[in-house]
């Protein structure tokens, strides 16, 4: 674990993550000696709890990595205990306001920014042997519906949010479920959210699950970039060993 990680993230090059939905601890430490900037810990949809959060968080340290978790919602009592486990970061799904942005930045920071308690002997201030202070946590919002669309400017505009990511199955989720709340095409909430990202001079990113679509989304201009996940990775490698078995019969 390292206290420099989250300011690592904040920059202008392209950082390169992976979302971990299984929640084992030997797949988390495999990707970390991967090279990856930042792996998702997914507490929304993954599997893991908050039980074996603290073996993935453990297997992460010592590596570049940045453990970054989603939680399944801005609840302070969960953003505080992921935080003070050794979390660089987190992130946030369903950003849809201001107010929800504002929320998960109350949660996250320490007074006078924020509401989150303060205790000298977490883990995050290595149980009391480093008390000082740390650099603030990384803060991604996760745009994924069309009212978050509509408030987009106005949440990358929210200080203490440092990444606008969208949620690509979320998104067209919402997009196709509402046709009456028409005018807008996945094409164009992908370029509103760069454009409020760049404007606020804050960091956007996205979820890849087709290689073929990364450089077009780089030259959109997204940056915080998320390579698919543990659990469809080992889904597409079974499928092609079921495939070569089937060409073998």
């Amino acid at each position: 674990m390292s206290t420099e990680k989250p300011d690592c993230l904040r920059g202008s090059r392209v950082f390169w993550g992976t979302f971990l939905s299984i929640g084992s601890p030997v797949i988390t430490e495999l990707a970390a000696e991967c090279g990856f900037d930042w792996l998702l810990l997914d507490m929304e949809h993954g599997f893991g709890s908050e039980e074996s959060l603290f073996a993935q968080l453990l297997a992460i340290r010592g590596t570049s990595a940045a453990a970054i978790v989603r939680v399944g919602a801005p609840h302070p009592d969960l953003i505080l205990r992921v935080l003070d486990r050794g979390a660089d970061g987190i992130m946030v799904p369903h950003v849809s306001s201001v107010a929800d942005a504002e929320a998960c930045v109350q949660a996250a920071h320490y007074p006078p920014r924020g509401r989150r308690g303060y205790s000298r002997s977490t883990r995050s201030r290595r149980y009391g042997l480093s008390p000082e202070e740390t650099p603030p946590p990384l803060i991604i919002a996760q745009i994924e519906t069309i009212e978050g669309i509509e408030n987009v400017r106005g949440i990358a505009a929210v200080d203490g949010i440092d990444v606008l990511f969208v949620g690509p199955a979320d998104l067209q989720f919402d997009l196709k479920a509402r046709p009456e709340r028409g005018g807008f095409t996945y094409s164009a909430c992908l370029e509103a959210v760069v454009a409020a990202a760049a404007e606020a001079g804050k960091q956007c990113g996205i979820l890849i699950r087709n290689p073929s679509d990364l450089q077009e989304l780089k030259r959109l201009g997204f940056t915080f970039l998320a390579m698919d996940s543990d659990l469809a990775i080992l889904r597409k490698g079974y499928q092609q060993l079921q495939s070569l078995y089937s060409v073998a019969d």
